[in-house]
């Protein structure tokens, strides 16, 4: 994706099922849940650099010993800032109590963060500040060990200002208007009912109060607890939390929009929001690493029991279609087979626009992330020019002589790495008024290379607002000086926002938006604008259920490939010399290459909770009242 653009958020959870002192005879190290919390977080790096959170419960102390250490950053490089800060914290603890190195028992009393029970977080803002309070995992305490809440999550609610409302309601006072304080603030809430009830009953049953507070932790159901919370939500999400005494769980939303991966063995449970990450770090088949199933829990008790529990009723599967083209690792075997695919099933379009060229055409791709869908396209490419060559020498037969059958199957495809990213530079591109200067050299090129009767085709994992093609790699790849640049994008066109955790919040920002807009204006069709403003406006008082995503009008009067041309045409100025072409892959391709991944809303609108057509209507009220601001 060369536009830039925040992913989403992600996290890990590690329960330990054994005692510190199992791990520090098989591994050497009592700190072997935190070592490995280290490489699952840096190897989801990619799913988000605003901030990183590390949370630990240490199971079992005694009162007046601290249980539940937490540490968060927003530095430059978060996750090596909080590991470092607690690698300091650490080695200033065994500094002064050189006794307790070996000492296990001492060591999980006096060094913070080593406990049985953790939880992290990478972070990609895509709701307020980017400070360190908006950082996860956020914590609710309470003296009450049942009642302390760690949460962090990969998600965003539709429905936050219901479900604040439903807050105070009941009597609260949230802090903050935020859908993670919102859902925290809920799940508390029936966190406290439930240890209150359970603690009267309890007591009617003859034990002593500190008798019931291990019986507390015992009986708990975290299922019930869940099961309430979650009853409203309206969103994507994959929700972590832990709760003080040492419960722990991870919830999956019921349409599985947002991804979780767990693995269990007979020493630890462990959940990531990516499998290769949970493959690699534990070293495991990609067999033994399970998907979290949409609407359920993975919930580990404090005495270890782990159980796989439905929480809400799953509707129709429609995981994140995007996590497969462009935001998990693509070291997944799975997304490494679809994403070659996408590059494989958009090979006959491109074709049809080098006129099946292929000796003066020169194959690349933009940015690394499309390396997969560029292999595939490149195999693809590769099977119709051998299919060429049978059909040159069967027609020729015997008339061919050695020398043009030499020649027929010498001709190959044409790969050259084009374009590369000058890293350095990426990390000053923060605002949009330096942007526009800066991000012409983001990208550096090969010179001499292309010849001026070649075309150029550069494959990308998508195209969201087009800036960076436009401002910078067009007229970057024009100064090669080809006949034709045909930009290709794995994805379909991008044409509806996202409110279920990335950052796509506003339609104008939208290139194919744009594009449809300015079709409207060539034939004099405006007026639909002020239409579908009206039809938005109407539903705004009506429940989620009823809203209907009228969005879908602006496009409905042109065809892909008319869009397309538009957008070619929108991207395009008079500075550039070669002929612009850029080409997106269909719905209906994208759904063969990731048939078990069919969320598509962001392509079609169709969007898989009721609050989606709110957001999305939202959205263009918001376009066409020029509020620039969230629709969510």
């Amino acid at each position: 994706m060369s536009d830039a653009i925040k992913h989403e958020c992600g996290i890990a959870h590690i329960r330990l099922l054994k005692p510190l002192e199992y791990y520090k005879e098989k591994y050497g190290t009592a700190f072997y849940g935190i070592n490995k919390m280290y490489l699952i977080m840096e190897k989801q790096h990619n799913r988000g650099q605003d901030g990183a959170g590390f949370a630990s419960i240490k199971l079992d102390m005694n009162p007046g010993e601290r249980y539940i250490s937490r540490v968060r950053s927003v530095a430059q490089q978060p996750i090596q800032d909080v590991f470092a800060q607690i690698n300091q914290r650490i080695n200033d603890v065994l500094e002064k109590n050189p006794d307790c190195v070996n000492d296990i028992t001492t060591q999980k009393k006096l060094v913070p963060y080593l406990g049985e029970v953790m939880l992290g977080h990478v972070r990609y803002g895509t709701f307020g500040k980017n400070s360190v309070e908006s950082v996860h995992p956020f914590l609710r305490q309470n003296n009450w060990m049942h009642r302390n809440l760690i949460l962090a999550g990969n998600f965003n609610m539709t429905n936050v200002r219901q479900l604040f409302s439903n807050l105070v309601e009941i009597g609260q006072h949230p802090k903050e208007y935020k859908d993670t304080i919102t859902i925290m603030e809920r799940i508390g809430h029936f966190l406290d009912d439930a240890v209150s009830k359970m603690y009267k009953k309890l007591k009617k049953e003859g034990y002593t109060k500190m008798e019931c507070s291990p019986l507390i932790a015992e009986r708990l159901s975290i299922k019930k607890i869940l099961k309430k919370s979650a009853k409203n939500w309206d969103g994507g999400y994959a929700m972590a939390g832990m709760i003080g005494h040492g419960d722990s769980f991870v919830l999956r939303d019921p349409a599985g929009i947002r991804p979780a991966y767990y693995y269990i063995d007979d020493e630890v449970v462990v959940v990531a929001s990516e499998r290769p990450v949970i493959q690699t770090v534990f070293n495991v088949p990609f067999e033994s690493v399970e998907e979290l199933p949409p609407g359920h829990a993975i919930i580990t008790k404090k005495s270890g029991q782990t159980k796989i529990s439905k929480i809400l009723e799953p509707t129709v599967r429609k995981a994140c279609s995007f996590e497969r083209i462009y935001f998990s690792r693509g070291s997944d075997a799975e997304i490494y087979k679809e994403r070659k695919m996408l590059g494989k099933l958009i090979v006959p379009e491109v074709l049809k626009h080098i006129d099946n060229d292929i000796k003066n055409t020169v194959f690349s791709f933009i940015p690394n992330t499309a390396e997969t869908s560029f292999f595939g396209m490149v195999e693809s490419v590769e099977a119709f020019l051998n299919n060429t060559k049978t059909e040159q020498i069967l027609k020729g037969k015997r008339s061919l002589s050695a020398a043009k059958v030499t020649q027929i199957l010498s001709q190959h495809t044409r790969i050259e790495k084009i374009a590369i990213k000058d890293v350095k530079l990426r990390t000053f591109i923060t605002e949009d008024s330096s942007r526009d200067d800066l991000v012409a050299h983001v990208y550096d090129i090969t010179y001499g290379v292309i010849k001026k009767e070649d075309n150029l085709v550069i494959i990308d994992d998508s195209i969201v607002r087009g800036t960076t093609l436009k401002k910078s790699i067009l007229k970057m790849l024009d100064r090669l000086s080809p006949k034709k640049i045909v930009v290709v994008s794995s994805a379909p066109q991008i044409r509806y926002p996202d409110c279920y955790g990335i950052d796509m919040a506003n339609l104008e920002g939208l290139v194919a938006f744009r594009a449809a807009l300015a079709l409207l204006k060539d034939q004099n069709k405006m007026n639909l604008v002020d239409e579908v403003y009206a039809k938005c406006k109407a539903q705004e008082n009506l429940s989620d259920h009823e809203v209907k995503n009228f969005v879908k009008e602006i496009y409905a009067p042109f065809t892909a490939e008319q869009i397309s041309q538009k957008i070619s045409q929108l991207l395009s100025d008079e500075e550039i010399n070669a002929e612009v072409v850029i080409i997106f892959q269909t719905i209906e391709n994208l759904h063969k290459a990731c048939p078990q991944n069919l969320g598509d809303w962001y392509f079609t609108g169709i969007y898989p909770t009721d609050g989606g057509n709110r957001v999305v209507n939202q959205a263009f009220i918001n376009f066409y009242e020029g509020k620039n601001e969230r629709a969510y």
